[in-house]
Order: C-alpha cells, then structure tokens, then sequence
C-alpha cells in the first residue's frame, strides 16, 4: 500500500469513524426518550464512540505496535457495537431501516479497520 493509499484510507476512516460516534449519540438520545431503553443503549454509546476515540489514538501513535493496537480495539469495539445494533433489532427497540443503515455503518467500519490490521501484519 502506498503512502497516498494509506492517507486515504486513514483519512476515510477518521471521518466515518466520527460520523458514526455522532449517530451513536443521537440513537442513544433516541432510544432513551422514545423507549425508555437505558441500559444497552449506554453499552452501544460506550462501544460506538469508542471506535473513533481508538483510531484517533492510531494516529498520534508513537510506533508501529501501539498504532497497531489502537486499530485493534478499535475493530473489536466496532464488532461489540454490531452486537448491540442487532440486539437492539430484534428485541424490537429498532425498526429494519433504522438498523440497516447503523448496521451498514458500522460493518463498513470493521472492514476498513480489518483491512488495516491485515496491512500492518496483526491480522
């Protein structure tokens, strides 16, 4: 992968990462004044800001490994917010469409992350 390659991906997952932690938020608010539902939606806040919070670390990382394992927590978190996303739809708190597209979104994230982690030899 060529530096250009790397700085438009980087740059691609920074912002979709940020876009996403933004949903994250408002679905929170979403499901907390429409379904009353406190407990899972504080899990996927965590999990989903996360994700972006991890990969701006990458970014100021001081060598290869901690960039590395930056990346890494940052995958795993954005596979925990599947969980909950899933979750969330079939215990009804959201509806198809609502869930397509976060989900989409955060399926997007894991495999811009995995490819990441395959190209610095983690995965």
């Amino acid at each position: 992968m060529s530096i250009e390659q790397w700085e438009s991906k980087q740059n691609a997952v920074l912002v979709k990462s940020f876009a996403f932690a933004v949903r994250m938020l408002k679905l929170n608010k979403h499901l907390r004044l429409t379904q009353q539902e406190y407990i899972i939606s504080k899990q996927l806040i965590r999990c989903g800001t996360s994700i972006g919070a991890n990969i701006e670390e990458a970014v100021g990382a001081i060598s290869k490994a901690d960039f590395s394992a930056k990346i890494s927590i940052a995958y795993k978190e954005a596979r925990e917010t599947s969980y909950w996303l899933r979750l969330l739809y079939e215990a009804e708190y959201l509806d198809e469409k609502l869930f397509r597209s976060l989900h989409d979104d955060c399926q997007t994230l894991c495999r811009i992350l995995f490819s990441i982690l395959r190209t610095t030899g983690r995965a």
